[in-house]
């Protein structure tokens, strides 16, 4: 079903019953697009913050794209998530210089702050952890990513302050909401 409407930026209700229709506003948008599954699924997780399984199989049903195939686009690339992620993505950089200058160890302090394991968001949904391989940050090494902000020199004994500073400007953004 191909229409010319443009996709809304409203922010859906996010009941099975109202998913529909806008993820049939997304599909729609890039219908007879060679290689939409890519902007399709981006424009989804956009949307909810991550892509869950429902939402992986109607994109899959209706671009006439084999499930497994959605499903090895969504695993071979790591910005897709299929569990929800946090206001705050923090990815610890674990590529050789900042292993050997103690990414380890960043990572250790970070889940011990955080609470939560590498691949997981924590509780209040503020934070998710994950690894990287190489930010292109060598020299800064370690090296820490919070969103797009890159932390250079990361020593574990200022990681409280770190994620301090995230999880104060994160609760003062829900109070304004």
């Amino acid at each position: 079903m191909c229409t010319t409407q443009p996709v809304s930026a409203r922010q859906p209700d996010l009941s099975e019953s109202s998913l529909i229709p806008v993820l049939d506003e997304i599909i729609d948008s890039y219908c007879g697009t060679r290689g939409a599954l890519i902007p399709v699924l981006q424009s989804v997780q956009n949307l909810l913050g991550f892509l869950p399984a429902p939402a992986l199989q109607y994109v899959s049903r209706e671009l006439n794209i084999p499930y497994s195939e959605v499903a090895g686009v969504v695993t071979f690339y790591s910005f897709f998530s299929t569990v929800p992620r946090g206001t705050y993505l923090v990815r610890v950089c674990l590529g050789t210089a900042c292993y050997v200058r103690g990414g380890k160890e960043v990572l250790e302090a970070l889940t011990k702050e955080l609470g939560i394991r590498v691949g997981e968001t924590s509780e209040d949904r503020l934070f998710s952890l994950e690894i990287g391989r190489c930010f292109g940050a060598c020299g800064l090494a370690p090296v820490v990513m919070v969103n797009n902000t890159v932390h250079q020199r990361v020593k574990p004994a200022k990681i409280h302050e770190l994620i301090e500073q995230y999880r104060s400007e994160g609760m003062q953004e829900r109070e304004v909401q």
